[in-house]
């Protein structure tokens, strides 16, 4: 049975996130959003693959009239998506687009070190929102969670749930309604349970708003989406979530037909046209995900492909076959060929076991959002790479075309000095 949340409308021609109404399908923008004709391109092949929401970056004040000329060639061409506008660290950035578009993703807590001065310019974010019709998505990220909140919970789920219950009472104080919650983990285990405790703490102070539900960084290929799939599933089943979006390390455009599946399975919309396979892998890790996550079962039988057990385990966190790999999609902030690392650190490193990789587009988050990683391969930009062990920078500066055999040798550096192979 579907959570009831408060009703939240996004846009002009109103799309209804909540309050019962059907699971919508969001997806976010690669390019750069100074590139607007890239962007718009970009936009209408979602739109066509059936995406409902678009979120497109906004690194700085700069690309606010980037962002607003994208939403308004939309509209003269009588597309309608809502336009989201995904911010990091710059409240005033956060304020100046939220008069035109029509949704602000946002984490308040990065807002200022000093956390008085960040709650303070999210009430200023309030307003201009409440005076514009703009909604809020309050992004709370596994990986970003800050050191108030860090000092208080540790990096936990509870720490997810509490840090994004700040700026809930602080929306409920104001009387502003028009508000959708995430909490996002690579490490489904994690996100799973950071959701749970959210509603839990809705429920018990009244107001529950709709949630974006995401595994973020799930990486690509089929293990990106029995991942997403796993993670997504098991709250669907619960009845949690409003909107969802599939995280692929590939062309967004492919993430669409992952989530819209999704939001078949659990809520009855359309169901999309998928190859067989893939229809197949979708419902198998659908199927087993949840009951593994929930510890119903703790194996999944052998009449199911072997190799679906294994990636569906993995997904799940129960069993490790593979290096665990944590990507991010991309967005206008990359600073390379996500795509094209991604597959070669994959390639590299394909021989380890028991290790979480995290290949992550950019300097200004990729650090930050690979809490779970052993070791972090992060894009700087001008043909250069940083390389990390956990969250410390081991080697920056290095060569693109020097960077995955310099991870490989580092790995094997670290394993040996361990007595690991």
């Amino acid at each position: 049975m579907r959570l009831i949340t408060e009703k939240v409308s996004v846009g002009s021609s109103p799309v209804i996130i909540g309050g019962g109404s059907r699971i919508v399908v969001q997806t976010m923008c690669n390019t750069h959003t100074d590139d607007i004709g890239g962007t718009l391109a970009q936009c209408r092949a979602m739109v066509r693959a059936g995406a409902e929401m678009i979120r497109i970056t906004v690194p700085g004040l700069q690309d606010v009239p980037h962002i607003k000329a994208i939403r308004d060639s939309l509209r003269a061409e009588g597309i309608y998506v809502p336009i989201v506008a995904d911010i990091h660290f710059s409240a005033q950035t956060a304020i100046e687009v939220a008069r035109v578009v029509d949704k602000v993703r946002i984490n308040p807590g990065n807002f200022h070190k000093d956390h008085n001065i960040a709650r303070e310019r999210f009430r200023e974010l309030i307003e201009v929102c409440r005076e514009c019709g703009t909604a809020i998505r309050i992004g709370i990220n596994h990986g970003s969670l800050g050191e108030y909140i860090t000092n208080l919970y540790g990096n936990t789920p509870q720490a997810m749930a509490e840090a994004a219950m700040e700026w809930v009472r602080m929306c409920v104080e104001a009387d502003f309604r028009q508000v959708v919650i995430s909490l996002k983990s690579s490490n489904t285990v994690s996100m799973v349970q950071g959701y749970r405790e959210l509603v839990a703490m809705m429920q018990r102070e009244g107001t529950i708003f709709p949630l974006h539900v995401g595994v973020t960084e799930a990486g690509g290929g089929d293990s990106g989406r029995i991942k997403s799939c796993v993670g997504i599933a098991t709250l669907l089943e619960e009845g949690i979530g409003d909107t969802i979006r599939v995280s692929l390390t590939e062309d967004p455009v492919n993430e669409i037909p992952v989530a819209r599946y999704l939001a078949a399975r659990y809520s009855g919309a359309a169901m999309p046209q998928l190859p067989e396979r893939e229809l197949r892998m979708l419902d198998a890790a659908c199927t087993w995900g949840p009951k593994l996550m929930r510890h119903e079962i703790d194996d999944i039988p052998a009449e199911v492909d072997p190799y679906l057990r294994d990636e569906i385990m993995q997904a799940a966190r129960r069993r490790f076959y593979k290096p665990e790999y944590i990507a991010c999609p991309g967005c206008g902030r990359t600073m390379y060929d996500l795509q094209k690392a991604y597959r070669e650190v994959m390639e590299k490193t394909s021989c380890f076991k028991d290790i979480v990789i995290a290949v992550m587009g950019c300097i200004v988050n990729g650090p930050g959002e690979m809490a779970d990683a052993d070791w972090g391969y992060v894009g700087e930009g001008g043909g250069k790479v940083s390389i990390y062990k956990k969250n410390v920078p081991v080697l920056r500066h290095v060569p693109e075309d020097e960077a995955p055999d310099r991870l490989v040798a580092l790995i094997r550096e670290d394993r040996k000095e361990q007595g690991m192979q």
